[in-house]
């Protein structure tokens, strides 16, 4: 079964890790990319697109309510709205703060998994809280695949230790490892769909 969606969870020190992830990815990167990153609703916050979009070859932008999943484009999460994920397109939501946070990762994790099961990899980044872990959690009961940046090697370990405790069988990988890692996932998996 080939993957379809990779949905990313970073928090403290994310725009340097979302920077060397993205930077691996494939120009054709057969997979959609989500991404829900702890940001304030501040002017420079609003840059975080047009800072990732300089690092990668893929399209890189806001979601907005309704769009649609498409292999190569990353949507980022607005600041202040939760992205949740349908089977094709993300929905916005302004419901009340989870774990502290909107964007919040479990949301995106557990709608993802909803939508996605098997077809999905979830990644855990940098963060100083625990924000991702049940639904990291979610997409493992769902059949999906897990990555979690190695603990050591995050600016914030918080994040990782709790996705670990929560999925101890997560994959742990640097940071440099990871969005290579995704590359090969993404086009094993499409290559042994297209057999």
């Amino acid at each position: 079964m080939a993957f379809e969606l990779v949905a990313i969870g970073a928090s403290w020190g994310g725009l340097a890790a979302l920077r060397v992830l993205l930077n691996d990815l494939p120009s054709d990167f057969g997979a959609a990319v989500v991404v829900a990153q702890h940001r304030a609703a501040r002017a420079e916050e609003s840059l975080l697109p047009s800072l990732l979009d300089q690092q990668t070859p893929l399209a890189v932008r806001d979601g907005e309510d309704k769009d649609h999943l498409v292999p190569g484009e990353v949507l980022i999460a607005p600041p202040d709205y939760h992205l949740l994920i349908d089977d094709g397109h993300v929905a916005l939501s302004c419901d009340e703060p989870v774990a502290f946070s909107r964007p919040s990762i479990d949301v995106l994790f557990e709608t993802a998994a909803d939508a996605y099961g098997a077809r999905m990899i979830a990644v855990v980044l940098t963060g100083s809280n625990a924000d991702g872990a049940e639904g990291l959690a979610a997409v493992r009961r769902r059949g999906g695949a897990a990555i979690v940046q190695d603990p050591e090697d995050a600016e914030r370990p918080e994040m990782p230790r709790a996705a670990l405790a929560a999925v101890p069988s997560a994959r742990v990988l640097p940071l440099a490892e990871i969005g290579q890692r995704l590359a090969d996932m993404v086009g094993a998996a499409a290559r042994s769909a297209e057999r």
